[in-house]
């Protein structure tokens, strides 16, 4: 055995071994219990991140675990291949996104691998690749057969510099994600998905997901947002049209005093027609906010109509405006206004001189003052006709009866979840699979996959699919769309692909029936909501067409903490920043060692401390994780990445910490040089004396606590134990089964770091004749006969403070301990006679005598 630890030599060798042996292929097996582990597959952008390398190394530990303990494991990996940073990169670099995607794809799949990571290469899967998006495009034209999908005109958010459609979550601050750009409101025929049709059963199921952590449940059911209200009809003055509204308050209907609508309303636009203030109004919406939180905090702008509404109920006018706070794409893109009762509604009123009518007072019967802010709570009625009197759960039924009696509304259930559109005007994605005929109808391609030409040169002048006629032009008049879905569509049913990787007569086959569900699914918390739900609704529809047999995609969902590091900066004349690598920096600390300050490395003069921010290329925070695999090797990045920090929670980088994981496993190797020759010949004698048995005894304790945190994927603490055990070991100097004892330390170390620095235990594994393979080995039992004790060993206090210890049998009662605490001198002296008023025994551990 080599002397020194050759991280560069040893992961090799193993990468080897397990590429040779196809280690990690999985293959379908009714008789044994399957487990299938997912991370969320990478964007390939060029380079991995430390947020890829802990995200990955969770996954991997996870997977390699339930290996261990005998399971059949599949753990696949892909790329999330097609969207738009593909093609800026390609008009930045003047190439083809094809040719810059694939590029990456093969740069990070060799990060990967040298990672070590357990992955069945064999179902690898790109995104952007036909095999693949064929089926997706089947599964749209079966929607559409269905009624789930159609193509309709739908106000949507437009960024005008990268010339797509934008999703509320990627306008921030009312500008494009990536552009920067002010995004506009745009009224275009777009393809989109009934996800509304199944949001009661996406809402319901959230109960059962018991493996999922509570805030992302509770982070759905509120983007659902199911709420039981009622819909009513408003008449329009001087016509036979009539504005509908939802309401979840119903029991303020008296107290309305106006009527506000989107500015993308048809009543608005009609109005317009005449009313240049108010075009201009309009227009002026165009460039608002497109999310409820921005409409939350922005200011509350509107413009009259010239019309009125006529209230349901009492027959009085209340004017109509057009409003920056209302938004098309929610309920029916109008709301009944109650300043009194409404905190939006009230700043509204207060802006443009509208009246407020209180009809809700405190339940007590006290005033419910309105001259400074909105009465919000729910109370009982006045000033409210034949609804005086009723308090606000029983007006909702009264009202909710007397309207549809009369035929002006109705209970209902809403849904704040909006159908998902799914174009975009982009080209770098999937084609939608549709045709318009010669006579204006619509058809789906029947030769399935419409491909993508993938040669093709982007330059920043929208969609190339719409300047190639040969791609759109089709026999007999017909046109191709040249939109393409969101690159969501792809993401939202990946996982299952995996399954039946090389399947080409189907979407999916009998595989996925025997992997799906996936047992293990690891990402970010950022895909709490759209990703997460809209793969759940990818499933729903994949059982309905019969092609799974279960009802959700992922029992168990891990969302992994961020990795954070220190940032620093200067500021420049006109103050902007720049900033600096960690690594660049010299720190200054105190004697404490609480950070004081910074100097840049290279000028020796101060830089500024920025706080502790993610890692990220707009902070210079980031560490490359190839540059620490080929200084340190995989298996110290791996365990510092899960040393460091359980999975759940932020991992703040330290560059110490590498150090001491690089220590770790280097001490772990020294003991394993030193004791190669007797752990190969050891065996446990049937007597062990006491050293023997208490080094045993710590070490099936930390084993014992070790299995306990596997099971609840808190790696850190795993680690912790092992580093124990190889305290223990060190320790062990004389005993007449020291070379068993250290035989049997070892393989229990080595079997529990597996899966978590799984080059280094390979080699040692068959160095020091455990076996051939590791990954094939028994997982480690806690021999409980070990931690049983003949005597054990209290700590005596008196009066809360520690003054010795006594030696007692195990079975010892209280009695026994304190007879054998006064008998000593050492904590006699500080009882000095007085009497006993409390004994405390924590057994097995302490007493505590109050005198």
């Amino acid at each position: 055995m080599q002397t020194d630890y050759d991280p560069r030599a040893i992961e090799a060798a193993a990468q080897g071994y397990w590429e040779d042996h196809r280690s990690f292929k999985a293959v379908e097996d009714p008789s044994r219990e399957k487990f299938y582990c997912l991370s969320m597959f990478p964007y390939p952008s060029g380079r991995l991140h430390m947020g890829h390398v802990r995200n990955y190394t969770i996954g991997d530990v996870i997977a390699r675990y339930q290996r261990m303990l005998g399971k059949n494991v599949l753990q696949p990996m892909g790329w999330d291949a097609f969207g738009l940073p593909a093609e800026n990169a390609a008009i930045q670099h003047g190439i083809p996104p094809s040719q810059w995607t694939r590029s990456n794809i093969e740069y990070m799949k060799g990060q990967l691998k040298s990672l070590g990571f357990g992955y069945d290469w064999e179902r690898e899967l790109a995104t952007c690749d036909p095999d693949y998006y064929r089926w997706e495009q089947w599964l749209f034209t079966r929607m559409v057969e269905k009624g789930l999908a159609y193509r309709a005109k739908a106000t949507v958010n437009w960024d005008p510099i990268d010339q797509t459609v934008l999703a509320n979550e990627q306008v921030i601050d009312g500008r494009g994600w990536r552009s920067g750009a002010l995004v506009e409101k745009r009224e275009i025929e777009q393809w989109s998905v009934r996800i509304t049709d199944y949001a009661q059963e996406l809402l319901d199921a959230l109960d059962g997901l018991d493996g999922w952590p509570e805030r992302v449940r509770t982070m759905q059911r509120n983007w659902i947002g199911r709420s039981e209200g009622v819909h009513m009809e408003f008449g329009v003055a001087g016509s036979d049209e009539t504005l509908g509204i939802y309401t979840t308050r119903p029991d303020t209907v008296m107290g309305v005093t106006y009527v506000a609508v989107a500015a993308e309303h048809p009543l608005a636009h009609r109005a317009a027609e005449n009313n240049p203030a108010l075009a201009a109004f309009i227009d002026e919406c165009r460039k608002g906010g497109t999310t409820e939180a921005e409409l939350e905090t922005m200011e509350k702008k509107g413009h009259p109509l010239g019309l009125d509404a006529i209230h349901p109920i009492t027959g009085e006018a209340v004017p109509i405006y057009a409003a920056n706070f209302v938004l098309m794409g929610y309920g029916t893109g109008a709301v009944m206004a109650v300043p009194a009762h409404d905190q939006r509604d009230w700043e509204f009123a207060e802006r443009y001189g509208i009246a407020r009518k209180a009809v809700i007072r405190s339940s007590d019967g006290s005033p419910c003052g309105i001259e400074q802010a909105a009465y919000t709570e729910k109370g009982v009625l006045f000033d409210s006709g034949p609804f005086d009197g009723l308090t606000s759960e029983q007006a909702f039924d009264a009202i909710a009866d007397w309207l549809a009696e009369r035929g002006k509304g109705e209970k209902t259930v809403n849904f704040r979840l909006r159908d998902w559109g799914v174009s975009r005007q982009r080209y770098w994605g999937c084609p939608i699979p549709m045709v318009q005929t010669a006579d204006g109808g619509i058809r789906p391609e029947t030769d399935l996959p419409v491909r993508l030409p993938e040669d093709l040169v982007v330059d920043g002048s929208g969609s190339p699919l719409k300047k190639m006629p040969e791609f759109y032009q089709l026999a007999g008049g017909e046109t191709r769309e040249t939109d393409t879905f969101d690159t969501f569509f792809e993401s939202s049913w990946y996982y299952a692909r995996y399954c039946s990787p090389d399947c080409d007569t189907a979407m999916l086959d009998e595989r996925a029936r025997y992997w799906l569900p996936v047992d293990q699914y690891i990402g970010g918390i950022e895909h709490a909501i759209l990703h997460l739900l809209y793969a759940r609704f990818f499933h729903k529809l994949m059982r309905d067409e019969g092609l799974v047999d279960c009802d959700e995609p992922f029992t168990n969902l891990l969302t992994q903490g961020m990795v954070v590091a220190e940032t620093w900066y200067r500021e420049d004349a006109e103050g902007r920043k720049q900033w600096f690598n960690p690594a660049d920096v010299e720190v200054e600390r105190d004697a404490k060692g609480k950070l004081i300050g910074g100097r840049l490395k290279s000028d020796g003069q101060p830089v500024r401390f920025g706080g502790i921010e993610k890692m990220s290329k707009s902070k210079n925070n980031g560490v490359d994780p190839q540059a620490l695999t080929e200084r340190y090797g995989a298996d110290t990045v791996r365990l510092y990445t899960m040393f460091t920090s359980p999975p759940d929670q932020s991992l703040e980088w330290n560059d110490e910490g590498v150090e001491g994981a690089f220590r770790f496993i280097r001490r772990l190797w020294a003991l394993a040089v030193t004791e190669a020759e007797a752990i190969r010949a050891a065996s446990m004698p049937d007597e062990l004396d006491e050293p023997a048995q208490t080094a045993r005894r710590e070490i099936h304790g930390a084993l014992k606590k070790a299995l306990y945190d596997y099971e609840r994927q808190q790696f850190n603490t795993v680690v912790s134990g092992c580093m124990t055990m190889v305290n223990t070991l060190y320790r062990l100097e004389s005993s007449t089964a020291r070379a068993a004892v250290i035989r049997e330390g070892v393989g229990i170390v080595l079997r529990l770091l597996a899966p978590i620095a799984p080059h280094v235990t390979h080699h040692l594994w068959r160095e020091l004749g455990f076996g051939d393979d590791i990954l094939n080995a028994d997982w480690p039992r806690v021999d409980e006969d070990a931690l049983k004790q003949d005597s054990l060993d209290y700590v005596v206090q008196v009066n809360g403070k520690v003054r010795g210890s006594v030696k007692v049998p195990a079975d010892a009662d209280q009695a026994t301990v304190q007879a054998a605490a006064l008998a000593n001198e050492q904590i006699a002296k500080f009882i000095d006679g007085k009497p006993i008023r409390k004994a405390i025994l924590v057994p097995g551990k302490l007493l505590n005598l109050v005198v």
